[in-house]
C-alpha cells in the first residue's frame, strides 16, 4: 500500500495540472500603437474584452481565448474613433469582434489565430508573467503581458497607408481570476 501511494504521488508530481482563469476586464486591456504621418505615434485601446486562459503549474503550456468588441476602440479622440469604426478601418458593423485563440504556448511564446476585419492570421506574442497570488476577497489571480507586431494590411485594412503606418504594435495586459 505504501509503495502504491508513493508511486501515485511521484506520478502526480510529474503531471502539469492546468488552472483555469476568467479575464477580469476591469484590470485588463488591449492596446495598440500606430505611426502617424511619419512624425508621431498614436496610441489606442479597446475598452471591452472578455476571455479565458489556462496554464500549467510549470508555466510551460497553456491556452488562451479572447473576444474584443471592435466598436470599443478608444484613441481619446471622438472623431478619429468614429472613423476607425467605419468601413475604412475596422468596419465594426460587419466585423463586431476581434478574436484570438491560441494554438500553442511554451511559457514565453504564445502562438494563435487572430481574426481581425474578417481575416484570420497566425500571430506570435512574446509573453511575460507578471505575478500571481491571493486577492483580498479570497480569490486567486494571475497576470500577464503579451506583445506582438502585425501589419494591418495583412488583415485587409489598407486605408491611408503610409500616412497611418501599416505596422501596428499590440500589447495585451491581462489579469484573470482562477475559476
Amino acid at each position: 500500500m505504501k509503495i502504491i501511494t508513493l508511486l501515485s504521488l511521484g506520478l502526480a508530481s510529474t503531471i502539469a495540472v492546468a488552472a483555469d482563469y476568467k479575464v477580469d476586464p476591469a484590470h485588463s486591456a488591449v492596446t495598440f500603437e500606430v505611426g502617424h504621418l511619419g512624425v508621431s505615434t498614436t496610441p489606442g485601446r479597446f475598452n471591452e474584452m472578455e476571455g479565458n486562459y489556462s496554464y500549467s503549474d510549470d508555466g510551460k503550456t497553456g491556452e488562451v481565448s479572447f473576444v474584443i468588441q471592435s466598436a470599443s476602440i478608444d484613441t481619446n479622440h471622438e472623431a478619429r474613433d468614429k472613423h476607425l469604426r467605419s468601413p475604412d478601418f475596422l468596419n465594426v458593423k460587419q466585423f463586431p469582434t476581434l478574436t484570438f485563440k491560441s494554438t500553442s504556448f511554451d511559457g514565453e511564446k504564445l502562438v494563435g489565430d487572430l481574426t481581425l476585419h474578417g481575416v484570420t492570421k497566425t500571430v506570435t506574442f512574446d509573453v511575460e508573467k507578471i505575478g500571481e497570488g491571493t486577492d483580498p476577497w479570497g480569490g486567486y489571480r494571475s497576470g500577464f503581458e503579451a506583445s506582438t507586431e502585425i501589419n494591418r494590411s495583412d488583415f485587409g485594412i489598407t486605408y491611408f497607408i503610409p500616412g497611418v503606418s501599416d505596422k501596428t504594435d499590440i500589447t495585451v495586459y491581462v489579469e484573470g481570476i482562477r475559476q
